[in-house]
């Protein structure tokens, strides 16, 4: 909240100075200064504190504790520096100071551009896609180590390698790490550990050291050779703040050289505890899987019948069945007697005896066919006459008129 004296209209001291901190940090980002070191003090906190000058100016500076421990070279009196800092203002005590992040030793400002210079010539080049990048595999037959025999990095790494899988085979590829010649011995070892074809990961891995220390890690064939390696590399190489063109040609970088064998090597108590809760998820499924068969097998045998009561059950169906079939015939036949009588009063009442019965004849003529027309008949035509008992020959006498 802005502190205004309701009367003048006056800033406080507080808000003039958070202001103009504001004002230099935006109008200064970090940036490399150059001095001599002065006043050199480490703090029980253990920031470090001390005075950067030149002949004309000076200013006071802090490294805090997490900055500083990353120095693996001693502050001294009178050391030409570069620092990388902050532009800011403390404004408990209304000082001007820098906030520095780096600290570097003068004179290595050369390096550094050859390092960005390089770094961006191989990234033109595709030298760092992620896509070309090969996979750390997740369990090696054996891991390749290329360091210095007598480098502490690899005292490191082969503690941490049995600490986490005694059971991984390690080959060391002895190799310098630093001075001239040292990039060179240094991508020959990898085509050498390609052309053995003996591990299924290399470390390439060496301690933290000043930048002159670390440039044979700067080196284009090294960082070629690193990208033409059939076997995936990863690089644990000084601190975690340092960075090298190695880092970024390789196919994994890891902060330290511990790191790096940490990356390689699968943890033997991990992979146990994933063992016994795979085994536990198994014996789970297992249980699971039997508790499903044993109620089918229950609903099945409730299902099941003995024999005999099938029998007895299919006994009793068919004579029910029976019943229902005599039933069925019965009244089928009863249909067909009352159909039959019904066409017997038909067929009686269409009888021609029944006619005759009641008076009437049939008169044939010789040939037997029935005579219905007296014009048919002529003088002298013997005719039949049936009545309802017998039948009459008979002569017509004379033609009808």
């Amino acid at each position: 909240m802005r502190e205004v004296d309701a009367a003048s209209g006056a800033l406080s001291v507080s808000e003039l100075l958070r202001s103009v901190r504001d004002v230099l940090e935006r109008r200064f980002p970090l940036a490399w200064v150059r001095g001599e070191l002065s006043n050199v003090s480490r703090a029980a906190s253990g920031h470090v504190y001390f005075t950067l000058k030149d002949a004309g100016a000076q200013v006071d500076c802090v490294m805090f504790r997490s900055r500083a421990a990353a120095l693996d070279w001693e502050l001294r009196e009178g050391a030409q520096v570069e620092a990388r800092a902050l532009v800011t203002l403390y404004e408990p005590r209304g000082r001007f100071q820098l906030t520095v992040e780096q600290l570097r030793l003068a004179g290595q400002g050369a390096l550094y551009e050859r390092f960005l210079r390089l770094k961006e010539k191989l990234e033109r080049e595709g030298l760092f896609d992620p896509a070309a990048k090969r996979p750390v595999p997740a369990f090696p037959r054996a891991i390749g180590v290329l360091t210095s025999l007598k480098a502490a990095a690899l005292r490191d790494v082969l503690t941490t390698l049995a600490r986490r899988n005694r059971s991984i085979p390690v080959v060391v590829y002895p190799v310098p790490v630093q001075g001239e010649g040292a990039a060179e011995r240094m991508a020959a070892m990898i085509r050498r550990a390609n052309t053995r074809a003996e591990c299924d990961v290399l470390l390439l891995v060496r301690g933290g050291g000043s930048i002159e220390d670390l440039w044979p890690f700067n080196d284009e064939a090294l960082a070629r050779a690193l990208r033409a390696s059939r076997i995936p590399v990863v690089t644990g190489v000084g601190h975690e703040t340092d960075f090298t063109i190695a880092d970024f040609a390789a196919d994994r970088r890891a902060a330290t050289p511990t790191a790096a064998a940490e990356l390689a090597a699968p943890s033997r108590a991990e992979l146990a505890s994933r063992v016994a809760e795979c085994a536990r998820c198994l014996s789970r499924d297992a249980r699971r899987q039997l508790g499903y068969a044993m109620q089918a097998l229950d609903a099945l045998a409730r299902r099941l019948v003995h024999p005999a009561a099938r029998l007895r059950a299919l006994e009793k169906e068919l004579l029910h069945s029976g019943r229902r079939l005599a039933q069925a015939l019965a009244r089928r036949l009863e249909s067909w007697r009352a159909r039959a009588e019904k066409l017997q009063v038909l067929l009686a009442s269409l009888n021609p005896e029944g006619v005759l019965a009641r008076g009437y004849s049939i008169t044939l003529d010789a040939e037997g066919k029935v005579l219905t027309d007296a014009a048919r008949a002529k003088a002298g035509d013997r005719i039949t006459t049936r009545l309802s008992r017998g039948s009459l020959e008979s002569e017509v006498k004379r033609k009808p008129r």
